[in-house]
C-alpha cells in the first residue's frame, strides 16, 4: 500500500520510489512463478492527476518452475512495465479506486507478472521431453530405444517363439 496523500490531489504532483519487497504467495502459474518473499525491485512513480493516481512502473523479479517437457527446472529474470490509473471515487467494475488515499499496487503487479510468464516453460526450445515408456529425459540420452514396438494385438504369438531358459 502507498499513501498518496503526499499528492494533495493537486494534478501534476508526483513522487517516485526505488524500493525493494517481498513477493506476495502465488506470484505466477503452477509450474512457473516467483516464489513467495523472493525480492522483487520496483519502480514506481505516483503522478496525480484529475481524476485520480496515475501509477507507472517496471517490477524485476527470479521466476524458477520447471520445463513442461522433461520436468528440469528452469529460471528466468523478468522484467515488466505496468500503468494504472487509480481514481479517487466512482471507480466502475473494471477501474481501481483508491481507499483513505491508499492505493494496493498487488493486483496490478500480479496481473503484469502473470501476464509477463510463459505458460508453457521449457529449457530450451528444442527440448524432446520425457520417453513415454519409462520417463527418461531424452535429451541426456538422445539414442534411447525401447526397440521396434510389437503390435498388441501380435503380443501373445511371442509367447510361442520364446522359450524358458531351462
Amino acid at each position: 500500500m502507498f499513501d498518496t496523500l503526499v499528492l494533495g490531489r493537486r494534478p501534476g504532483t508526483e513522487k517516485s520510489y526505488d524500493l525493494v519487497l517481498d513477493a506476495p504467495a502465488d506470484l505466477g502459474l503452477d509450474v512457473f512463478g516467483v516464489p513467495e518473499g523472493s525480492p522483487i525491485e520496483l519502480e514506481l512513480r505516483l503522478e496525480a492527476v484529475m481524476d485520480g493516481v496515475l501509477a507507472t512502473g517496471t517490477a524485476s523479479a527470479h521466476a524458477v518452475g520447471e520445463c513442461v517437457r522433461c520436468l528440469i527446472g528452469v529460471e528466468s529474470d523478468l522484467e515488466v512495465d505496468f500503468q494504472e490509473l487509480y481514481l479517487y471515487d466512482d471507480a466502475g467494475e473494471d477501474e481501481l479506486e483508491l481507499e483513505d488515499d491508499l492505493l494496493d499496487l498487488e493486483p496490478v503487479l500480479r496481473d503484469a507478472v502473470v501476464l509477463a510468464l510463459p505458460h508453457n516453460p521449457l529449457c530450451d526450445p528444442e527440448c524432446p521431453g520425457l520417453c513415454p515408456e519409462c520417463g527418461v529425459r531424452l535429451a541426456d540420452d538422445p539414442e534411447h530405444t525401447h526397440g521396434e514396438a510389437i503390435d498388441p494385438r501380435w503380443s501373445a504369438l511371442t509367447q510361442l517363439t520364446e522359450r524358458p531358459e531351462e
